[in-house]
């Protein structure tokens, strides 16, 4: 083994593999970061739906305690009637409509049969026990509820109220429902976010028979569900397919390209109010900022590693060569010739090696100095 050829090769690979390594955990803890940032992403696109939602809920429920507590409304309804109801009411209706995205507004009458539509007025006497459980519940318990339903106009964000008359006598209840279009429209305004909003295709079949059927076509069915809304549909269609929202028990979240953009998914469940699946809420934003700096991280990375073995390489060829090895081959020459008996040349430079190397130097030069005498004596 030759510790000129060898002994740089060693010190040279330990300083690629040191910086390398170095370079890897690096890159693994940006990385970790990222994904920590990524999830942070989702923690709040998930809070901004979810409080949306929450909103929109109690908002629904106040409308609804608001008109149960009319003595008017209170007095139209025990009378049973219904043209003075809507006469009292449509203004109103139509004012929330337009501003507030309340688009169905309902009276019940216990059970749950439909006593007044007011974005329906023709419709009306029907019992909605087979698929209502929440209108079921507040006439049977007389206390409010909210959640989400599908109802014949379609589905909705409800708050319904248990309706009193003067007497406190208990005469049936009352529902608001604000629409998800909406709602999704003003989260994408506010945020930047797209959002759609899958129904299972059957509840709707069944029980949404006011809703139009176009809404109901082809072009909207993803599976068992029909993309009911969407803010971007095009968008959407790329990123929640029908093995996507196949089965969302709970929020599920990933990554994915779509339009020349890395974009962060969440899939949310939408629930009744006693539990039972509706459909579910995709949510998308855009995550190239993230994954672009991932990526100039890892390039920038890779440039400074680079750059850091050749610079190390060169600095310890130099170290080497011109401290230590320049010196060991020439003493290494130097007692050659003394094993030889060759003639006997002073080193040149030899005051510039290093101080441990000396005494070699010392001792060559006793031996050439005492050989030189030698010969002169004979």
């Amino acid at each position: 083994m030759k510790f000129r050829r060898n002994a740089p090769t060693a010190i040279i690979l330990a300083i690629v593999l040191t910086v390398a390594g170095a370079a890897f955990v690096s890159s693994r803890l940006f990385s970790g970061m990222t994904d920590a940032v990524e999830a942070d992403q989702f923690r709040v696109m998930g809070a901004i739906v979810q409080t949306a939602i929450s909103d929109a809920e109690n908002k629904a429920l106040a409308r609804a305690e608001l008109l149960a507590d009319l003595p008017a409304v209170q007095t139209l309804l025990a009378a049973g009637n219904r043209t003075g109801l809507e006469a009292e009411l449509a203004k109103m209706f139509a004012n929330q409509k337009a501003r507030h995205g309340v688009d169905q507004a309902q009276f019940h009458v216990p059970p749950a049969i439909s006593f007044l539509r007011l974005q329906d007025p023709a419709s009306f006497g029907d019992d909605l026990s087979a698929f209502r459980p929440m209108v079921v519940a507040v006439n049977r318990d007389r206390v409010p509820l909210k959640g989400a339903a599908v109802a014949r106009s379609g589905p909705a964000i409800f708050g319904v109220a248990p309706m009193f008359d003067a007497a406190a006598k208990h005469i049936g209840s009352v529902e608001i429902g604000i629409a998800y279009g909406p709602l999704l429209a003003g989260l994408k305004t506010a945020y930047g976010i797209d959002l759609a909003l899958f129904i299972e295709e059957q509840a709707l079949k069944q029980y949404a028979q006011g809703v139009d059927p176009e809404r109901m076509g082809e072009q909207n069915r993803v599976g068992r569900y029909i993309r009911f809304e969407s803010t971007n549909a095009q968008l959407m269609a790329e990123l929640a397919g029908a093995e996507d929202v196949a089965v969302v028990n709970e929020p599920v979240r990933y990554v994915r390209d779509a339009q020349g953009l890395v974009r962060g998914v969440l899939l949310l469940p939408v629930n009744s109010s006693s539990g039972t699946p509706l459909g579910v809420i995709a949510a998308t934003a855009d995550f190239s900022a993230s994954r672009a700096a991932v990526s100039r991280s890892l390039i920038w990375q890779g440039v400074i590693t680079l750059i850091a073995i050749l610079v190390l390489c060169g600095v310890i060829l130099v170290v080497l060569r011109g401290f230590l090895l320049r010196p060991l081959q020439v003493l290494g020459q130097r007692f050659d010739a003394v094993s030889a008996n060759e003639p006997l040349a002073p080193i040149a430079g030899s005051e510039t090696f290093p101080h441990e190397m000396q005494s070699f130097v010392a001792l060559y030069e006793k031996i050439r100095s005492r050989r030189s005498e030698a010969d002169k004596a004979q």
